[in-house]
């Protein structure tokens, strides 16, 4: 099958499983797993940071980030469309009494600054109090620049409060940019980094920050249900990402530029955008469920919407997206054809 849903459906390669298989291994909660020591100590310092802590997801070391910075009536302030506020299950609110304060975000990501100053609660018996602001990047594979997230770092910090990022795919910024991981770390107080996706392995993100910050997110994790224990395996797949995944992810773009470029020749449908490994594609609505089941009986997997996401990946080739771009003509052409005939 050909699967462009998303970069989380990547299967371990055959190096990555051997990696796993003769990793050594202790118990994390107890801090004596070798192998997730080492892998923390490398992405912490390749990042500018202090200290980092292992998770089973990224939707827990942002929500562990969230429940480090901000307490029970505190407020986080994030993107309407960010994956913080609108993807993860409203866990910061449900677990940790957070309140979101979701504002408009620019078709790049950005939040206005002028709109975050604005939103920002003081301790006032009124409000909810802010504590945090929170960034994505990328961002529906858009790069934030960054000129941008200095200035919003900048008033995090004049304001007294924390910043975090949920860089879910900051690898792909780094490698989009030709920035390293700490220049696109600067500023924040803490960053959450996945290695699940378009690096390819099976589990794992890590939670970066300061000592103490990473102290209490330890804690934190532990009541989550994310102290793992043999967690080396799973932290030698991330670690063997990190040295042999990296620099091809420029793959992953120039196949999400190629299929951006077979599709705008398509009549029927519109592209709407292109940035790093995703495409984004504009089908009519009467379409979309008999487009779907057309590729899904040709062997090609994606989530077909109005504005439908494809997103290259470790296991896409530039024949695959050739491929996946002659079949969405294909599906057009013959509707085309059928129009003609009655």
């Amino acid at each position: 099958m050909i699967d462009l849903r998303s970069d989380t459906v990547t299967q371990p390669t055959d190096a990555m499983r051997d990696a796993m298989a003769i990793a050594p291994v202790g118990d994390d909660v107890w801090g004596d797993d070798p192998s997730v020591t080492a892998f923390e100590s490398e992405v912490a310092d390749r990042a500018g940071f202090a200290a980092a802590a292992f998770f089973p997801s990224g939707t827990q070391s942002n929500l562990t980030a969230m429940l480090v910075h901000c307490g029970r009536g505190d407020e986080v302030i994030a993107g309407q469309a960010s994956h913080i506020y609108r993807d993860e299950g409203g866990g910061a609110a449900v677990l940790g009494g957070i309140q979101p304060q979701p504002l408009a975000q620019q078709p790049d990501g950005r939040i206005a600054l002028d709109d975050i100053a604005a939103a920002i609660k003081g301790d006032d018996i009124h409000h909810a109090r802010t504590r945090l602001i929170a960034l994505e990047n990328t961002f529906q594979g858009r790069v934030l620049p960054q000129d941008y997230v200095a200035a919003v770092t900048g008033l995090a910090a004049d304001r007294g409060l924390a910043s975090h990022l949920d860089g879910a795919r900051l690898f792909n910024a780094s490698v989009a940019t030709g920035k390293s991981l700490a220049e696109l770390c600067s500023g924040f107080d803490s960053v959450s980094l996945c290695f699940s996706k378009g690096l390819g392995a099976p589990v794992g993100s890590l939670l970066l920050g300061g000592e103490r910050f990473i102290d209490s997110a330890r804690r934190w994790r532990k009541t989550l249900g994310g102290g793992m224990r043999q967690s080396g395996l799973l932290a030698a797949a991330c670690r063997h990402a990190l040295h042999h995944h990296v620099e091809r992810l420029a793959d992953d773009h120039r196949h999400a530029r190629q299929l951006a470029e077979w599709l705008a020749a398509v009549p029927g449908i519109g592209v709407f955008g292109q940035a790093t490994n995703m495409v984004f594609m504009d089908v009519p609505a009467p379409h979309c469920a008999a487009l779907e089941g057309y590729l899904a009986e040709r062997g090609i997997l994606v989530a077909v919407r109005p504005r439908t996401r494809l997103v290259t990946h470790l296991g896409i080739s530039e024949s695959d997206v050739r491929r996946v771009a002659t079949e969405i003509s294909g599906y057009f052409a013959s509707l085309a054809q059928e129009s003609t005939t009655e």
